[in-house]
């Protein structure tokens, strides 16, 4: 029985059969799902582009773009990349299962299908995909700057605040493709070290701040995680904090300050919030004898010798 105070799960079925939209639709929505359909893989990428699906059902032959190229494509966009994709088609070869897998799909189902088992796998999938985002909130809520590569260094997933870290270090709106480049080339080195591999490498673009990209380990067939944090300053800081008896806090405050970062920018680098943030500022502004961000950043850059 479906509950009909709870919110549906959105199953996006694509398929080129009218006979099979007609069967799986109705078992579906008997299930206690709501179905979107489209007859082909165009279609799908419309749909998509205006709601997003908890799961896709996908036939892997249609004419045109096939169900491969499709899900491939769907990957590509970060509002569903992680929706689950399963495959469905007549192809049983273990050649179409692999490509159905490495196109993005979780899971594959030989037609005519089994109504029971696509209830269940939907299931799976639908228990698995919460379970990994809200692991991803969790994370995000902690404020964690950690993103996960897969092997050739591409971006699996990033929290908010690593994208936005790694976009506010390099002055980029693709920072976090800049990183991801850097690490690419760090892992194909690392690999040729071996055992003596360094566990993390410093990233820096055109002048911005410096990055500590660490490497904590695999999480999965090809999956890795990596955390972003600035690296220590040390120098600066201590200058700045002695010259104008600051906190330590205080002083990096002033040094992103110095550098023309908004306070935003400097939240997301130190994991500050806005408001904590700006009672640093109050307080800078009374050490240093100024009334604006303006004259603190002019007094900071001259004890630095800031360009």
């Amino acid at each position: 029985m479906v509950d009909a105070a709870r919110p549906r799960d959105i199953v996006l079925l694509v398929d080129d059969s009218p006979e099979a939209l007609g069967f799986l639709t109705d078992a579906l929505e008997q299930a206690g799902f709501s179905v979107l359909i489209a007859t082909s893989g165009q279609v799908a990428l419309s749909i998509v582009a205006r709601i997003s699906p908890d799961i896709i059902l996908l036939d892997a032959v249609m004419p045109g773009m096939d169900g491969f190229e499709t899900c491939r494509r769907l990957k590509e966009d970060a509002a569903v990349a992680q929706v689950p994709v399963i495959f469905m088609t007549g192809l049983s070869e273990t050649e179409h299962i692999v490509h159905a897998l490495e196109s993005g799909g979780v899971d594959y189902l030989t037609k005519p299908i089994n109504i029971d088992e696509l209830r269940a796998r939907i299931r799976v999938h639908l228990t698995n995909a919460r379970s990994a985002q809200s692991a991803r909130v969790a994370l995000d809520a902690a404020g964690r700057h950690l993103l996960a590569v897969k092997g050739d260094g591409s971006i699996h997933w990033s929290t908010p605040q690593a994208t936005r870290l790694a976009e506010t270090a390099t002055s980029r709106s693709d920072g976090l493709d800049l990183v991801a480049r850097a690490i690419a080339d760090w892992m194909s080195k690392r690999e040729s070290a071996g055992a003596q591999a360094e566990s993390s490498f410093t990233f820096t673009h055109g002048g911005g701040a410096a990055l500590q990209l660490g490497y904590l380990g695999a999480i999965g067939s090809d999956e890795y995680l990596f955390r972003l944090t600035v690296s220590n300053r040390t120098s600066d800081d201590e200058t700045l904090r002695r010259h104008f008896a600051l906190t330590q806090r205080e002083s990096e405050v002033l040094l992103w300050i110095a550098k023309g970062k908004s306070n935003r920018d400097i939240g997301d680098i130190l994991g500050l919030s806005a408001r904590t943030v700006n009672k640093h500022l109050e307080q800078i502004y009374v050490k240093l004898g100024v009334e604006n961000r303006a004259s603190a950043a002019v007094k900071a850059a001259n004890v630095l010798h800031v360009d």
